[in-house]
Parts: structure tokens; sequence; C-alpha cells
């Protein structure tokens, strides 16, 4: 048996390739858009791939099912149930698939979505205890997957709740110990709450320590896994629709241009948004007026779709060299519209001096000082279970995710002040504040992180 796992950090995915070495058969699990490594780890060792599985519809990205299947010729399997503007293969409960003698078995685990499912992974046939599972996001390693409305329409939070228990409690943990367990994503996913670093564990593990996985009535699984999620990103329903849809393909050496700063010029009198992904501090120091600042070194794709429109088109401000890959990681979430990089950044900067400004960064004293003043607004942007640690006094919650359609609950004249956990997503918060015409915005340098441990100090 060859067995892979594809780990994509930025959106804390996992996919996965399946074959047979004797027969050459393989098939893919939960594919990312850009298709090429699969493409070449299945020529370098001389597979076909034939089948592509979706063990759901996915929200935080788009699926690379089409592009593959284009490429391969491989049909597209989704659980029953799952309805698709594409030639897609229902996979039934049991259902097995055999690459040889590898053989994979479907195995129905609906409650993150109807459709769901879990793949059985036999390196033998006739084997009484499977290789592992592939849990999609039905299971998590300490963590189980929220119901997932925006990909399930006509479906309601309870309804999709009790499914997952059954999921979870009966089906998943009703396989023997000792069956390895790969979720469809890690630690940072919105797709849960409290998902491990580790990425791969065992049925034995999970039901010792994951919290959704011990003995429980339904009411309690409900209330225990609806407690504390945070709030899904805006794209999460361009995504889920866009995945169920005959959308346009992506080329395997799709690439963006650099552009000369006329036609930066040109693009934006036409409305395009510029997506800083300098980090912080760079950006902070010298960036254009309007400009949002989600870097490259984080969750950038992620926060991207939290802060910007599927339509918009963007201009990328990227630090040299990861200009391609800025477009890449936005193409995952289906952020097509990227018109193209700034050249010559510097060079842009220095010639448009009269559109550059600096964002204010405060250190925990300058916070309290400005704090105790009765017309400033603090705000928190990271997710309700952070917010166990404790808050800044008088500071008020609104999600990153969040912070976009609810800015009219703050004065846009008045001083704002956000911070979050480390000064990453304050920095983004704060930039998309000053970018909707917010005159007074400063964040906190290290963030929520910084202020506990001077306090901590100081007490």
């Amino acid at each position: 048996m060859i067995f892979t796992q594809y780990y994509l950090d930025c959106l804390s995915q996992a996919s996965y390739l399946i074959a047979d070495e004797s027969t050459g058969q393989a098939v893919v699990v939960d594919p990312r858009r850009d298709v090429a490594e699969y493409l070449a780890d299945a020529e370098a060792r001389r597979l076909t791939i034939v089948g592509i599985v979706n063990t759901h519809f996915h929200a935080d990205f788009v699926s690379g099912h089409l592009e593959l299947a284009r490429a391969t010729g491989a049909w597209i399997g989704y659980g029953e149930g799952a309805v698709t503007d594409f030639p897609a293969r229902s996979l039934a409960d049991g259902e097995r698939i055999s690459l040889g003698d590898v053989t994979l078995e479907i195995m129905t685990t609906p409650g993150h979505t109807p459709e769901s499912i879990s793949v059985l992974v036999h390196e033998h046939a006739d084997d009484d205890v499977a290789y592992g599972v592939l849990t999609g996001d039905a299971l998590f390693i300490g963590d189980v997957g929220r119901p997932d409305l925006l990909a399930s329409v006509g479906v309601t939070a309870t309804e999709l709740g009790r499914m997952l228990y059954d999921s979870v409690q009966h089906k998943l943990m009703g396989l023997p110990d000792g069956v390895r367990v790969f979720p469809a994503h890690g630690a940072g996913s919105a797709c849960g709450k409290n998902l491990s670093t580790e990425r791969q564990s065992t049925i034995g593990e999970q039901r010792r320590f994951n919290y959704a996985c011990r003995p429980m009535t339904e009411e309690q699984f409900l209330e225990v896994v609806a407690a504390g999620q945070p709030t899904a990103p805006a794209y999460f329903a361009y995504n889920a629709t866009l995945n169920k849809q005959s959308r346009g393909l992506r080329d395997l050496d799709a690439t963006v241009p650099a552009l000369s700063g006329v036609e930066v010029e040109a693009a934006l009198a036409c409305g395009a948004r510029i997506h800083d992904a300098r980090e912080v501090q760079e950006f902070a120091s010298a960036h254009l007026r309007g400009s949002v600042n989600v870097p490259v070194d984080g969750r950038m794709a992620e926060t991207v779709g939290m802060v910007f429109s599927p339509e918009s088109e963007i201009v990328v401000i990227a630090p040299e060299g990861q200009e391609q890959e800025v477009a890449t990681r936005l193409a995952r979430i289906g952020y097509d519209h990227v018109v193209g990089y700034v050249a010559d950044v510097e060079e842009y900067l220095l010639t448009h001096q009269d559109q550059v400004t600096r964002a204010s960064r405060l250190s925990v004293a300058e916070v309290d000082e400005t704090a105790a003043q009765a017309d400033v607004q603090v705000v928190d942007l990271r997710n309700a279970g952070e917010l166990e640690a404790g808050m800044l006094p008088g500071a008020r919650h609104i999600p990153l995710a969040e912070l976009g359609r609810r800015a009219h609950e703050l004065d846009a004249e008045g001083p704002v002040v956000v911070y979050c956990a480390g000064g990453w997503r304050s920095s983004v918060g704060a930039s998309l504040l000053r970018a909707g015409g917010f005159t007074d915005v400063s964040d906190i340098l290290g963030g929520y992180g910084a202020w506990e441990l001077a306090h901590a100090d100081a007490s």
C-alpha cells in the first residue's frame, strides 16, 4: 500500500493519496485546487489516479476534484445525497472500492454536513482491522467538526448535531482502538474549536482524550459541541456553493502578472483593492492608504476570506519572491480576481508619497494610558473560545470574522484600539477599519498576550 498525506499549514488542510503498488491504481481524497503535486507523485511512482473522493462539500477551500479529473479522467465520488452540477459517483454506506488488494470502504458519517462520509482504508482486502480511517470533518484529533449550516441547505443545526452524535459516538467510536485516524483538518482551522497540532491519531486515543468522544447523552453532546465555536469566515458559504458547481478550472501553471505603476493606478481607479501581504511591522512602517494587511506568514487565505469579498479585484503587494505564492493561496479559496502584483514595491511607495501612510501600534503602557480615556473604543478580535483567558477592561468583543459587517457598531470618527492574541490579526482588523473610513485606529503590540504578561508582572 502507498499512503501519502499532504498537509497545507496555511489552511490546516490535509488531503490523501492511497494506492495499491501492485496494480498502480490510486485514489485521491479531499484534493486541494493546485493539483500538480498529486500528479507529479503519481507519475514518479507510476500510478494511475482512477478516483477522487470528497468526504463532503468543503466550505473552507475550493476542492481540486475538477482540476484533477480533467488531468486524469478519474471519477469523482461523494456520499449519498450529494447533488452536484457535474457528473459524480454516489458512494453508499459499506461500499468497497478495490484498488487491487488495497481496498477502501465507505462509511456514512453525516453531521458536519448531511452528505459527509469517512473512508476506511484496508491494506489488505481481508484484514479484520482497517489500517486507518479518513474522517473528513466528522472527527478531528481532539475535536469534532461543527454542524456546517453554510454547506447544508434545508437542515437545522440541531438535526445536524444529532446526526453527528450518532456518527461520532456510535459509528466512529465503534471502530477498534488500533484504527489510525486521519482527519481533513488540524489546529487553526475554523471548522472546529479545539483541534490538535497532531496530524494522525488512533480511535483509542480519541476515545480517551477527545472531549466529544467520551460517553455522553445526545443532549450533552449537542451542548459541548456548540459551545465556544469560532465564527465562520464569510467566504465559507461561497466555497461550499462553488464546490457543488461546474466552476472555472485553474491551470496547472497559472500565474499572475507583475504590474507597472501605471497599471496599478489604472486597476485602483477601476475599484481594485490592495492586499498587502508583507509582515506586520513592515506594513506599519509604510503602506498605501486603503490597503488591508493580511501577511503571507500566517493564515493568509482564510483571513483574506474574512476581509475581502470573492468578487473583489485585488492588487497584491507581497514580499519579494512570494507574489505567485500569495496568488495561489488566494485561488485555493476561489479568489480568482487577482489583477496582478506591484512589481517594485519600494519604488511604488517612493513615487506615490502622497498615498503612503503609517499604522499606529501601541505598547501596553500606551494602551493603558489611552484606554483610560472615556471615548476610546477597545475591541477584542479574538474568537469566543479565546476569551476564557480574560479581556482588557471595557473591551467589546467583535471577532475578526465579523468585523466587516459589524463595523457600523463603532464610531468611525472616534478613537479605536483593537487587539488579538499576539498582534497578527489586530493588524488585519485595524487596516480593515482604516480602509473603511475610520480615522483613528491603533492596535496593540504583542496583543493580549503582551498586555496580560505586563499586568501579571505588575501584580
